[in-house]
């Protein structure tokens, strides 16, 4: 089947070099046996429209242009850019290069610049085994989170003025008795939340045989009975285990083992040899300086929270800015985990009461700003979107809505210094507010829609985290709208108009 390219051809004047090119590039693909469809964007006007079919059937969409193409009707078809010049001089091995070396706009993983904007599938790293074990997590989080909140609440003593004056659960009672034993349960999801995210970040690395080591490991670090110290290594300390696990389990398994033992290889021999070894180096080596180091992180942060009003506040708004600058890349992901880290580290330790909710609220108080807010862009400053940008916007708010920040990459991608800027404020804001109004976030879609899909603690209920969300949808769209010009499409529209109506004045003036 023919390969099929789409470019679109432009120069400074709009006169010789937009047609010399686009006619190069035209005799080139025919030459070498592609279909070839060449939009020129000259001084009067794009001629040649490439159409929403056109780009969709394409193989190649090639750009050789000395003026700015908007991309965002390009959005998840390989593009390759470049200056008219190379068109004219030699179409034939620009196509060659093209085809080599052009990339998917708008993807995850893409860069700006220096910036990995969106996290790349394709690219097993860091934070995809993270994020992978997370994902198994949180359904336990959210599960024994919830339990234990409805225990507590029987939990408080009232007297006859229905003052509280006492913690504890009365046992003699059928109530009293089953709340204890479900106080006991949430308690016991969080002794096995870190061990379950160890265990499949390990999975993720190595698959089956490294989860039964890396659970064991990252149960043994953060048993402070086992290593002797005041607490355990948290969650930094099951990432460690997990990792090491994770390889150690990975090489295992490119060992020639004897045919005869290889049935119970995966199932014996790997995980009895990886849960001796990571048992010893979590005893000797790396057991207590992990704990001590993350003992003494919660105690600042706690205390940071409590001696600084304004703490939280600031917290949540870097959290947040993090959230909306690189938009599910490493800095993106690195808030997120440790909004997680904090969360279930403190929650563990000091249980509901004594959790710092602050960084993970933040994070997903922002993770849907930068999509719904150029949607909200488009809505509100129209003229200043082509038609083009007003559909990618749509999709940006279908991924935003659902809590999926990469919605916006290709806005991004198309325009990196207003679109970064406008979502770090934004994200800044909504992560900001959420920690100030005390929100309090233990599950479900860091949007809107989260506060009726999942749990969120707030002051009123439903309203207040909408509040904050949306304050920061709606700051990052006001930046968006007001740095950016009227589209060149819209403004010959509406002379056009004007046009029209003085015509229209002059023969009415006539007649």
């Amino acid at each position: 089947m023919e390969k099929r390219i789409v470019a679109v051809t432009a120069c400074a004047a709009g006169i010789a070099h937009t047609y010399m090119a686009a006619e190069s590039i035209e005799q080139a693909a025919k030459k070498m046996g592609y279909q070839v469809k060449v939009e020129t964007n000259g001084a009067i006007g794009a001629e040649n429209v490439l159409t929403a079919a056109d780009i969709e059937q394409a193989d190649l969409v090639l750009v050789a242009s000395d003026i700015k193409i908007d991309p965002i009707r390009f959005s998840g078809k390989r593009l390759y850019v470049t200056k008219s010049i190379p068109a004219i001089e030699d179409a034939e091995a620009l196509i060659n290069r093209a085809f080599d070396e052009a990339e998917v706009f708008g993807k995850k993983g893409s860069k700006v610049g220096k910036i990995q904007v969106g996290n790349d599938k394709d690219k097993v790293n860091f934070f995809t085994h993270i994020m992978s074990g997370i994902s198994y997590m949180v359904p336990m989080v959210i599960a024994a989170g919830l339990i234990l909140t409805i225990a507590n609440l029987y939990a408080f003593q009232r007297d006859d003025l229905g003052r509280i004056v006492e913690w504890g659960f009365d046992t003699k009672t059928q109530m009293g008795f089953l709340m204890s034993k479900l106080f006991y349960v949430g308690q016991i999801g969080f002794k096995l939340m870190i061990p379950l995210f160890a265990g499949f970040v390990a999975n993720s690395i190595a698959d089956k045989p490294a989860i039964a080591p890396a659970m064991i490991g990252a149960y043994l670090v953060n048993d402070p009975e086992f290593l002797n110290t005041e607490a355990g290594g948290g969650f930094i300390g099951a990432i460690v285990v997990a990792f090491i696990v994770g390889y150690m389990v990975k090489g295992l398994k490119k060992i020639k083992w004897p045919r005869l033992l290889m049935p119970i290889v995966p199932i014996m021999i790997i995980p009895f040899v990886a849960t001796a070894i990571i048992t010893l180096i979590v005893l000797y080596i790396i057991g207590n300086p992990i704990a001590i180091g993350m003992d003494a992180m919660y105690e600042g942060l706690t205390n940071l929270n409590n001696s600084y009003a304004g703490a939280p506040i600031l917290i949540g708004a870097i959290c947040g800015a993090m959230i909306g600058f690189d938009l599910g890349g490493p800095i993106n992901k690195t808030a997120l985990v440790f909004g997680t880290a904090i969360f279930t580290d403190t929650l563990a330790k000091y249980g509901i009461d004594g959790a710092n909710f602050v960084p993970g609220t933040a994070t997903q108080a922002a993770i849907s700003v930068a999509p719904l807010g150029v949607w909200l862009a488009t809505i509100i400053f129209k003229k200043k979107f082509s038609k083009d940008e007003k559909v990618a916007a749509t999709a940006a708010f279908g991924m935003g809505i659902v809590g999926v920040t990469e919605g916006a990459i290709p806005f991004v991608a198309a325009d990196p210094l207003r679109m970064i800027f406008s979502n770090v404020v934004g994200s800044a804001v909504a992560g900001g507010l959420a920690a100030a109004t005390g929100c309090k976030f233990y599950g479900g879609i860091g949007s809107p829609l989260g506060t009726f899909i999942g749990y969120i603690e707030q002051p009123v209920p439903f309203i207040t985290w909408i509040l904050c969300v949306c304050a920061g949808i709606l700051t990052t769209a006001l930046l968006i709208g007001f740095t950016r010009k009227q589209t060149v499409e819209t403004a010959i529209i509406e002379q056009e108009e004007k046009d029209e109506a003085e015509q229209g004045f002059i023969e009415t003036a006539h007649d």
